[in-house]
């Protein structure tokens, strides 16, 4: 609802200094370097998320085991489980950790109510709809999320690619560029709701709160995962592939030039 540095930030080139400071940007000032977050562990992230529910509702949801109730409070302690692991391994809290965790919740809400499917659908759906407005209005903020996203300074050289837009024109110019990417991940996230909603609707008929609905709701677990992993990674890599080479453009440097790592083989 999922589109992707462990090296810290190397010490900068030795250059002088530019004696008056670089054209304001109106999506923020430039990000300082700091130390990247830790990888994830992408199997881990699917063993936690989607695969183990997805066995304790197929399998534990009978009356002779844990019935419905208690293999869908089970099931979901693993996703709830991992996020909150997640922030506490970070010590940060992001967006999609928010999300995350907020979507769990409504999940066993909806099912401890047993509301029918048509619900579920909706949740799946609202999550991501939610997000994809959140990133292009998120630019009238200081930090718009396509910076969390795609343009930080874990990966990039955010500090050297803005010391070159010097100009107010390549400042503007920098800032249709983010509001660009911010489109197409908006769009992205609009994609994956739509195939969210439709996952959901075909997969939930049964009367919420049986046994067949938790079994329903083990394969909507599992396939809502890549449901959003992949049109998310795809719009991802576009979208980023598009950034990279609009900085190209826009700032003169080139490739790995864009990178942290180019600077750590040069010094």
């Amino acid at each position: 609802m999922s589109p992707p540095n462990a090296a810290p930030a190397p010490e900068p080139i030795a250059e002088t200094a530019p004696t008056t400071p670089p054209a304001t940007l109106s999506s923020g000032a430039p990000v300082s370097a700091r130390r990247p977050a830790a990888r994830e562990n992408l199997w881990l992230n699917l063993g936690f998320n989607a695969v183990a529910p997805a066995l304790i509702l197929s399998f534990l949801s009978a009356e002779n085991r844990l019935g419905p109730a208690g293999a869908l409070v089970l099931a979901l302690l693993f996703p709830l489980g991992y996020g909150i692991w997640d922030v506490w391994k970070r010590r940060t809290w992001n967006l999609f950790v928010v999300l995350g965790l907020t979507g769990t919740l409504l999940t066993g809400g909806l099912g401890l109510m047993k509301m029918s499917g048509f619900w579920f659908a909706v949740k799946e759906a609202a999550l991501p709809v939610l997000l994809g407005l959140a990133i292009p209005l998120s630019l009238r903020t200081r930090q718009p999320l396509v910076k969390t996203l795609l343009y930080n300074d874990q990966v990039l050289n955010t500090a050297r690619i803005e010391a070159t837009l010097m100009t107010s024109e390549k400042a503007a110019n920098f800032d249709a560029l983010l509001a660009w990417t911010s489109w197409v991940l908006a769009a992205t996230l609009l994609l994956s709701a739509v195939v969210n909603f439709a996952l959901a609707w075909w997969l939930l008929p049964a009367v919420s709160g049986t046994d067949e609905f938790n079994r329903q709701l083990a394969k909507l677990q599992f396939w809502s995962w890549p449901g959003t992993f992949v049109p998310m990674s795809a719009g991802m890599f576009y979208a980023l592939f598009k950034l990279l080479k609009g900085l190209e453009d826009l700032t003169g440097l080139r490739g790995n030039e864009l990178f942290h790592h180019h600077e750590s083989r040069r010094g």
